[in-house]
């Protein structure tokens, strides 16, 4: 049975792209990530997703980038069962079930309050669901702060206006004890490129920030310490893309100024 069409806007309506991603992912014969949940809601949703225009290495480098931040909270949850995860700007994403932590790891998915409620319609689980806006410091006030967190925030940065980023990360790093932060980063350059990506226009975003150093986040005052960059475009599961992507990616991979240009995964530790 179909659900409803979900009355989003633009920003909210990305949520539906990194879905319609990890599906077209989990329909191929050797996917990257397999999130079979995902498929089974796109299909589900009463939604065009062919207006979204998605190519083959959006597809890929959704996948890819959605596995490498689920190592990292298997890994962070593994090492501190009575963690609190949050995912900052969940959208539609499975990472829970994917991940599937234990009983005692509490987590919270936050994302805007219409988000929020066709996420409780369509994935219901024992997730905790946050309604709010991120760039508002308010709704951390039901979130447990005793004990270390594990923070992922997967294409947020973005589309965070101006230093809200900076600020919310500090508001973060302030209520926990202890934790980490995981997230893709994107170069000053490939965030204000995201505006000109056939799928982004589409939807008729203008992407917002970005930044080049892996370590200015040293410096917001926020009190992280860079622990690790993942360049995609060197990943393993490059020798499974087609070609001649595949051979692209790995010209890419041997400059690092270029290769940031793309998919990397920053971690911190506060």
């Amino acid at each position: 049975m179909h659900r409803r069409q979900p009355k989003l806007g633009l920003i909210q309506e990305t949520l539906l792209l990194t879905l319609h991603a990890r599906a077209l992912d989990a329909g191929q014969a050797s996917p990257i990530l397999g999130d079979t949940l995902s498929a089974d809601l796109a299909g589900r949703i009463d939604y065009d997703f062919g207006k979204l225009k998605v190519k083959p290495n959006l597809v890929l480098t959704t996948a890819l980038r959605a596995k490498k931040l689920d190592g990292v909270v298997r890994a962070y949850v593994a090492a501190h069962p009575g963690c609190v995860v949050l995912d900052l700007g969940c959208g539609l994403d499975t990472r829970m079930f994917r991940c599937d932590p234990p009983p005692g790891v509490d987590w919270y998915d936050i994302d805007f309050p219409e988000v929020v409620d066709l996420r409780a319609e369509c994935l219901p689980g024992r997730s905790h669901l946050v309604g709010a806006d991120l760039t508002s410091s308010d709704w951390l006030t039901a979130i447990p702060g005793d004990r270390p967190a594990m923070i992922v925030a997967e294409g947020l940065l973005p589309f965070v206006p101006g230093d809200s980023f900076q600020a919310m990360t500090r508001a973060l790093t302030g209520h926990f004890p202890s934790g980490e932060l995981a997230l893709n980063g994107y170069t000053r350059f490939a965030a204000w490129a995201m505006k000109y990506h056939p799928t982004i226009k589409a939807l008729g975003i203008k992407a917002a920030q970005g930044f080049d150093d892996p370590r200015e986040p040293e410096s917001w005052d926020a009190g992280l310490e860079l622990i690790e960059e993942q360049i995609l475009t060197r990943a393993p599961e490059i020798a499974g893309f087609p070609q001649p992507l595949r051979a692209l990616t790995r010209l890419t991979a041997r400059s690092t100024a270029l290769s940031r240009q793309g998919a990397r995964i920053l971690r911190y530790r506060f």
